[in-house]
């Protein structure tokens, strides 16, 4: 039977055994993958456990502990003990989250009476990179017009991002932050911990990132990789607000980038955050990565 004792942490180390697994069932939703989890771990304090050739992560923000669903070849019994350990292990409304689409269908064909709802603040929004790149049409105009604004206005390089500017960037962020309060906003500030992570490690992980340089200064940075085979993952893009325009040049020139590599882009969630909502609606999102969460108050029986 399926328990806590099968579970242990997301580490650096687990790089080779997620890329070897990741290989084989792709992922599209950026929560499972293996950057955001060790990222992020000192917030979400991510766990796994590998039973039946399948991946179960588990995830632990603020005092709730979630899973998502197995992560490998069909299991009806596998399932069934994951809910199970969700029920015991949360009594969160919504212990089992993430689920696909495909994965959601599958578990309704095992028991139609299980009641999987759409969680519309983890939808992730997926861009086709050329739009992006190129902003094309009317649609766009207005973007294009804050980029040309910026690039009047302002003598700028783009550069690579290399372990040797981490010092520079982390400045950058320490002036970001200020301008943000992140001392009064806890998710900023675990972001900014969850960046400065991915920095250290570089080398270490399947990153890279661009920067824009104002003048001498760092004014602009997005840090991304390939997350699958048609879809790149922008993990983090900050900028100063002192430099109008500058969050619109700094996605033009990672989507240039990017362009030549793979057809979409993926730019996460907004977390139910209406500003952020607007934001990345604004560039006309060619489709949603949809997930569902399980209502626990449907899940009696389990799974059999």
């Amino acid at each position: 039977m399926l328990g806590k004792k099968n579970f242990k942490p997301v580490t650096l180390a687990d790089r080779a055994f997620f890329e070897l697994h990741y290989a084989l069932y792709p992922q599209a939703h950026s929560d499972n993958n293996f950057t955001s989890m060790v990222c992020w771990n000192h917030f979400m304090h991510y766990r796994y456990a590998y039973v039946k050739k399948n991946v179960i992560l588990e995830c632990t923000a603020a005092g709730v502990t979630r899973l998502h669903p197995p992560i490998g070849p069909r299991d009806p019994e596998l399932i069934g003990e994951v809910i199970q350990l969700a029920l015991d292990m949360s009594d969160n409304n919504k212990p089992l989250m993430l689920i696909d689409p495909e994965t959601a269908k599958w578990m309704k064909e095992i028991d139609p009476d299980l009641m999987l709802v759409p969680d519309l603040n983890h939808f992730e929004y997926v861009y086709r990179s050329t739009d992006l790149a190129e902003l094309p049409g009317k649609k766009y105009l207005k973007i294009r017009s804050q980029i040309n604004k910026f690039r009047k206005n302002y003598r700028y390089t783009v550069e690579p991002i290399t372990p040797e500017k981490r010092e520079e960037i982390m400045e950058f962020l320490v002036k970001w932050c200020k301008c943000k309060k992140c001392d009064e906003n806890f998710i900023l500030a675990h972001e900014i911990e969850a960046i400065s992570y991915a920095l250290e490690h570089l080398t270490e992980l399947p990153l890279r990132g661009l920067l824009i340089r104002v003048g001498s200064q760092v004014g602009a940075i997005s840090l991304f990789e390939r997350l699958n085979t048609n879809t790149a993952l922008i993990h983090f893009e900050k900028g100063l607000p002192e430099y109008e325009g500058i969050y619109k040049a700094i996605n033009a020139e990672t989507a240039l980038v990017l362009a030549s590599e793979v057809e979409y882009i993926n730019r996460e969630s907004d977390l139910g955050i209406s500003g952020l909502r607007k934001a990345k609606l604004r560039y006309h999102p060619h489709h949603m990565v949809e997930v569902y969460s399980l209502n626990r108050r449907t899940c009696f029986p389990v799974i059999k």
